[in-house]
């Protein structure tokens, strides 16, 4: 296991420094915090295009992907050199980023005037170098996209490189004119929302050296998980669609053996094949040397929770540094749902991992949690240290329909039958209400506050009496609460009419934003975790196979990692059924299943009393 270790850029010189008996006062002199003293508006604005090594559309020459440059100016001409925040991206032109939904825009000569997001205007000023980087077969790149492939991460890696000086670059996209990347130290922190943020982690997961540090938000870590849930599919298209959604009309006329493979390769069935495992970023952890700063919504209903559990888990085996910040939203922004602590925290975490700045982010609590609607939390790390897996067990209850839930050894049985027009909200709607599409279990009010931190498992033995059956496992928080509205248009959040600035302005692109402000809900019911699986996968979890009507299987499945508080007087519930509306597409049948509660439990990371610091 690697140990990680901080270590700031100044540390060498620091230590000569003391050997040569600094003085107190002068020590107190470094910089901890970069301001901002270059000039955006006469940044120098360029592009170029870096060869990928590739030929993914088959053309006969390497794939160029297009690379926006915006950097200060000054530095260049007094001979020092700055580090890069990048992010690579398919969305520059086809859908654009940010809740305003921002596209490249560009002046005649081809370089960029408007960058999406705020990154170039607060950053350049400050020192930095911004990359905007069109994932290959987008825009203004050759090649094609292959969904969080080898295409796709090598886009963005070989950028890494040249910045580094191991890859070639020229000015034009076909030219022989080669460009180099002079005025970079070649440190890099990449950063990004969604495939944006996938692609930080697919980079991070080669080793690349030169990248210091990324900053994922709501990312997906392995790209089988994104359309599938042990087996069960998450959504009725694969990857051919999301290409076709974000190629440029040029890669669609070229790419048409990629968008083949990525139909034959990824079945409808869920089963794994060797296009899931080049996706796949989490088995690849031990290579990461960045550190990851990781920012996800637990109610995200798009990249699903379970990412950020089985990457953080892996990196910090891994001995990986971390940071995390965990909202109430949905596929939400930091930016859009804590935005002045958003762009001062990932400052300083930019200043100490590019810059080496002394500044003491490192040494801050690891995680921030949303406990309600703009209400934070701190935990020194997370999971808190103590948190321990506790198997909780269902019973039959007194009332038919409705079991128990607790630590003694569960005794019974519960049926549902599958019914695809009903989801998780209805169920703990109904959880006192016997009904016949969900097994539902609960424990008695809380004498005390209840943590769960991280991930959990829940194993059913469960008889089918179909070929095909699906399963959903739900925790369920029963008692009134005030949450964000993960559910509504915004996924948490309302954007509003007047605008905040985050940085310097220019003509074509403007540092001013729209505001936003919390989406809540009242609700009597709010579920803190989720997981669905095909009972098919019970021997294979790469594999599904029919099942026998009437013949007993045994199934753990994953549920998504979350932190969430279960408040003193609240019950917790454990719901088990079939499709979840929306969530999970139904199986070819209508199962009805039967439940062994003596070999059904849930293993829950539950947080010792008065601990969580």
């Amino acid at each position: 296991m690697r140990r990680a270790v901080w270590r700031p850029l100044a540390t060498a010189a620091l230590t000569l420094l003391v050997a040569a008996s600094l003085t107190p006062a002068a020590a107190h002199g470094a910089p901890r915090e970069s301001r901002p003293v270059y000039s955006y508006a006469d940044a120098v604005r360029e592009a170029v295009w870096v060869d990928t090594g590739l030929d993914g559309d088959h053309d006969g020459r390497p794939d160029r992907v297009a690379v926006d440059i915006v950097r200060p100016r000054e530095p260049a001409a007094q001979g020092r050199k700055v580090p890069v925040i990048m992010d690579a991206s398919p969305y520059y032109s086809c859908c654009g980023r940010g809740n305003e939904s921002q596209l490249k825009t560009y002046d005649t000569a081809g370089n960029v005037v408007q960058m999406p997001l705020f990154y170039d205007n607060y950053f350049v000023p400050r020192g930095y170098a911004f990359v905007g980087v069109d994932l290959a077969g987008t825009n203004r790149s050759d090649g094609c996209v292959d969904v969080g492939g080898r295409s796709d991460v090598q886009s963005a890696k070989a950028v890494v490189d040249w910045l580094n000086g191991r890859a070639k670059a020229y000015t034009t996209r076909t030219g022989t004119t080669t460009a180099k990347a002079g005025w970079t130290n070649g440190r890099t922190g990449m950063i990004g929302k969604s495939w944006d943020g996938t692609i930080a982690n697919g980079v991070a997961a080669t080793g690349v050296r030169g990248l210091k540090t990324i900053v994922p938000i709501s990312a997906i870590s392995s790209w089988y998980d994104y359309y599938f849930a042990q087996g069960a599919p998450l959504y009725d298209s694969g990857p051919d669609w999301l290409s076709d959604y974000v190629d440029s009309p040029d890669a669609r006329a070229k790419c048409a053996a990629v968008q083949r493979r990525l139909v034959d390769e990824a079945p409808r069935t869920g089963d794994w094949t060797s296009l899931w495992a080049e996706r796949d970023y989490v088995k690849n952890a031990s290579k990461v040397k960045a550190s990851v700063f990781l920012v996800h919504g637990m109610q995200d209903l798009n990249v699903r929770t379970k990412h950020l559990g089985q990457w953080w888990d892996a990196l910090a085996k891994n001995g990986v540094q971390r940071k995390i910040w965990l909202s109430q939203t949905g596929h939400v922004d930091p930016f859009d749902f804590r935005r002045a602590a958003w762009v001062d925290t990932l400052h300083r975490w930019f200043d100490h991992e590019l810059l080496g700045y002394d500044n003491g982010v490192d040494r801050e609590p690891m995680a921030d949690v949303e406990r309600h609607p703009d209400q934070w939390v701190t935990s020194a790390v997370w999971p808190p240290r103590g948190t321990q897996a506790t198997t909780l067990r269902p019973s039959t209850g007194a009332q038919p329909g409705v079991g128990t839930l607790g630590l003694r050894q569960g005794k019974g049985s519960a049926a549902f039958t599958d019914d695809p027009s009903l989801g998780e909200t209805d169920w703990a709607a109904r959880i006192d209400t016997p009904t016949p599409d969900k097994a539902g279990f609960v424990t008695g009010p809380l004498t005390r506050d209840l943590r769960v931190a991280g991930s959990s498992q829940v194993t059913v033995t469960a008889t089918p009496t179909t070929a095909t059956a699906y399963l959903t496992a739900v925790l369920v928080d029963l008692g009134p609460d005030t949450v964000r509205d993960y559910g509504g248009s915004g996924e948490g959040v309302t954007t509003l009419t007047d605008r905040t600035c985050w940085g310097a302005s220019t003509a074509g692109d403007s540092a001013c934003f729209k505001a936003t402000e919390a989406d809540t809900a009242d609700v009597t019911a709010t579920v803190v975790s989720r997981g669905w699986a095909d009972l098919g996968t019970y021997a294979n979890p790469g594999k599904g196979v029919p099942l026998t009507p009437g013949k007993p299987y045994t199934l753990t499945l994953d549920l998504a990692a979350t932190d969430h508080v279960v408040p003193k007087g609240h019950r917790l519930a454990l719901i088990v059924a079939g499709t979840d509306k929306d969530l999970i597409d139904p199986p070819a049948d209508t199962p009805t299943l039967t439940l062994d509660l003596s070999h059904t439990s849930a293993r829950v990371p539950l947080v010792p009393y008065f601990a969580g610091r």
